[in-house]
């Protein structure tokens, strides 16, 4: 008889104390994968406003080549890039003294993507909106110097 219990007895299930440890140690994982998630969304979106500023910096060049002459907006480069820039765009392609730089301002800039920027900024290239200054955390735009 005491056998037959035995048997019953453990084909029952987990005990509570198993399936605590396996909920804490789910929710450890489940916590880790946010934090290198968030942080992985923030580089893709910095990786993507540098490749668009090379972009632009290309298509200036390259209106340059055609025109003999610098663009004077961001418009100007339509011809030059595969998507249409528009009028309401967060790109901009400004003018400071004998400098030209193609630049980004918009709502992506967060302090996540502009930690990841300022990590990337010197092997790239990278200006503080205007081509004056370096790039640092508390700029409101992030630009490329194309002459």
């Amino acid at each position: 008889m005491k056998n037959m219990l035995k048997k019953y007895r453990k084909a029952k299930g987990f005990t509570l104390v198993e399936l605590l440890i396996v909920i804490v140690i789910i929710g450890i994982l489940a916590g880790m994968m946010m934090l290198t998630t968030g942080s992985a969304t923030d580089k893709a979106e910095a990786t993507k406003i540098i490749a668009n500023l090379r972009g632009l910096k290309a298509a200036a060049l390259m209106c340059y080549a055609d025109e003999n002459a610098w663009p004077t907006d961001i418009a100007s480069l339509d011809k030059y890039v595969d998507q249409s820039i528009g009028e309401t765009s967060d790109y901009e392609v400004g003018d400071e003294g004998e400098h030209l730089y193609v630049a980004y301002g918009g709502d992506k800039l967060t302090a996540g993507v502009k930690d990841k920027l300022a990590t990337m900024a010197e092997e790239v290239g990278l200006k503080a909106g205007a081509a004056s200054a370096d790039f640092t955390k508390d700029s409101d735009s992030v630009g490329m110097m194309v002459k």
